[in-house]
């Protein structure tokens, strides 16, 4: 008898996002749950899909009693609210079912960006120097230009434009607020790191597996900052996308290659655990590796960076998703 597998995730609906212009993002979901059904197809599971909707009363009863043996969980947050990512994987907890991925716990610290970094500081793994500041504590503000503004708890690059490194208090004042004024009232701001950029994405059961690196090579104009924005990653037409490739596997050394995988597995246990991530990295301009986030469940559509290493990993799409539930059932 075929396994039964549900996959879990967030219906798209109207929220601040499409405000923003940014509802790409959001029903970016859906191109992720059309892969993976495809895929537990090809593998012979019995699938079926349980979207989610708002409010958690909904969505946790729309959880109970679910006729399956495996939850596949896809869900990225309820639209404007990120931080019910952990909370409904909580409740996948709750089901008593084996479910794909993170821990609620991991989601909840990689999201709370600045909280992760302070981790990540205190353990020896270097990240850019940063601080949380509002429109009411802009006085306070100590660091050094050029810096970057980011929404302190978002992710699929959300907030995120060529106006987002700032080189002065008049731009960092316009940038802290409009992020203060779309989420949530308090920014993040990070000294700007402008060397190389990597990631790499870690699955793990308890041993932890890097797949192969990817560099992000950005050939866009002097003028426009090398930065992965929300362009970059949801319009295709932009500028920002058009410049700025993922390669992988990354063109590197055997010596900087250790050093990438080093920490990213160092910031994977010390943040995550179980599951799978990916971990974006910068070197500053002493070659010191710097961990700019670590993503829990990012997205595994093709051609996202997480498929992509995979496939250099030599893996199909379907055995990449029938890695994530191996890893799920040996948890």
């Amino acid at each position: 008898m075929r396994r039964k597998v549900a996959i879990v995730y967030n219906e798209p609906i109207l929220s601040r996002y499409g405000n923003m212009g940014e509802e790409k993002a959001v029903v970016g979901v859906l191109d992720a749950v059309k892969a993976v059904h495809r895929a537990l197809v090809e593998l012979d599971y019995a699938v079926r899909r349980v979207p989610l909707q708002p409010p958690l009363e909904n969505a946790a009863k729309s959880l109970q009693n679910i006729d399956a043996e495996l939850l596949f969980n896809l869900f990225e947050g309820f639209d404007g609210c990120p931080e019910t990512e952990a909370i409904v994987t909580n409740m996948l907890s709750e089901v008593g079912l084996p479910y794909t991925g993170c821990s609620s716990t991991a989601i909840a610290l990689a999201l709370d960006k600045a909280k992760a970094k302070a981790i990540m500081e205190a353990s020896g793994i270097s990240t850019p120097r940063y601080q949380v500041v509002s429109p009411e504590t802009l006085s306070e503000f100590h660091l050094s230009y050029p810096c970057i503004v980011k929404p302190c708890g978002e992710d699929a690059s959300h907030g995120l434009s060529q106006d987002s490194v700032v080189h002065d208090h008049d731009s960092l004042q316009k940038q802290v607020t409009r992020m203060s004024q779309l989420f949530g009232g308090r920014a993040l701001v990070e000294e700007f790191i402008e060397g190389r950029e990597f990631n790499a994405t870690v699955l793990s059961n308890g041993e932890a597996t890097v797949l192969p690196i990817s560099e992000i090579v950005y050939s866009l104009p002097p003028s426009m900052p090398r930065v992965l924005t929300f362009a970059a990653k949801w319009e295709l037409d932009s500028v920002y996308s058009q410049h700025t490739k993922p390669v992988c596997p990354a063109q590197i050394g055997a010596g900087e290659q250790a050093r990438i995988i080093e920490t990213a597995l160092a910031a994977f246990r010390l943040l995550i655990g179980h599951g799978y991530a990916r971990v974006d990295m910068r070197l500053d301009a002493q070659d010191r590796v710097n961990v700019l986030e670590v993503n829990p469940n990012p997205d595994i559509s093709p051609g996202t960076g997480a498929a992509r290493q995979a496939k250099a990993a030599s893996m199909t799409y379907s055995q990449f998703i029938e890695k994530i539930i191996t890893l799920t059932l040996q948890k």
